[in-house]
C-alpha cells in the first residue's frame, strides 16, 4: 500500500517514518511538512493510505481533508482528543493520538487494508477506457495501452497500434487506468508495466521508446519490480 506522511512537527515524521520503514505492507512515497505540500503532491500522484496530522500551520489536516476530490484511506495523528467528532465526518479510516505506539500504528493500518480490500471487492478493474479524441468517441483496450506522455492540457495515450490525443490531466488518466499494471515513473509518463523491454539507467524501455525515471518516482516504482 502506498502511503504518505504530512505533519510538521519533525520528531513526528521521524517516528512514523519508521513505524513505515518497519511495516512490509507500505511503501513511502513522500514525506511532507505541510498540508500546502502535500496537497500539490495528491494532485499528482495516487494515494492508499495518508498519515495526516491535523494542528498545522496555513492549512491544517481537516482544510486538506475539504479541499481533496480523491480521497485515501486517512490515518489522522493528532496530540488533541476533541476533534475525533470532524475527523469522523470524514469518514476517517482512524484517530492516533500522540505519542503513537507501533502496535496501534499496526491497528490502524490494518483498518485501512481492509477497507481498501473491501473497496476493491466491490469495483471491478476496468478492461478498457473510452477517449474522446478529435469528433468521436473512441475504446481503448488497456492491453495495448503502452504508456500515456502528458502535453500541457493534453495527453497522448500510446497503443500498440496508434496514438490518442485527448483532454486531461495527467492525475485525471490515472484515475481510470488499473493501478495494478499502470504506474506513474516521472511527471510526464505513466507506463504500462506489462509492456517493458528493459530498465537502462534512469529510463525505461518499452517499444524502442525510452522513458525517463523521474527522481522522486525512482524509489516506489524499483519496489514494484520483481527483481532478482
Amino acid at each position: 500500500m502506498n502511503c504518505i506522511i504530512v505533519d510538521d512537527e519533525e520528531m513526528s515524521r521521524t517516528i512514523v517514518k519508521h513505524f513505515v520503514e518497519q511495516t512490509s505492507n507500505l511503501t513511502l512515497l513522500h514525506v511532507c511538512s505541510d498540508a500546502i505540500e502535500a496537497s500539490n503532491f495528491l494532485q499528482e500522484n495516487s494515494v492508499d493510505i495518508l498519515f495526516l496530522d491535523i494542528e498545522m500551520p496555513e492549512m491544517s489536516g481537516m482544510d486538506l481533508l475539504k479541499v481533496l476530490t480523491v480521497r485515501p484511506e486517512v490515518i489522522l495523528i493528532t496530540s488533541k482528543t476533541d476533534r475525533a467528532v470532524e475527523a469522523f465526518e470524514y469518514s476517517v479510516t482512524d484517530y492516533l493520538l500522540k505519542p503513537i505506539t507501533y502496535p496501534r500504528f499496526l491497528q490502524a493500518v490494518a483498518k485501512a487494508k481492509e477497507r481498501l480490500e473491501a473497496r476493491a471487492t466491490v469495483i471491478e478493474p476496468p478492461h478498457d477506457i473510452y477517449i474522446r479524441t478529435d469528433s468521436k468517441i473512441v475504446k481503448v483496450n488497456l492491453k495495448d495501452l503502452l504508456y500515456v506522455e502528458a502535453l500541457a492540457d493534453y495527453v497522448m495515450l500510446h497503443t500498440v497500434s496508434n496514438r490518442y490525443i485527448a483532454h486531461s490531466t495527467m492525475k485525471g488518466i490515472e484515475r481510470k487506468l488499473t493501478p495494478k499494471e499502470f504506474i506513474r515513473i516521472h511527471r510526464s509518463y505513466i507506463i504500462n508495466t506489462d509492456k517493458i523491454d528493459a530498465i537502462e539507467d534512469l529510463s525505461v524501455l518499452i517499444n524502442k521508446k525510452y522513458i525517463p525515471i523521474g527522481t522522486s518516482y525512482k524509489e516506489s516504482f524499483i519496489k514494484r519490480l520483481n527483481i532478482l
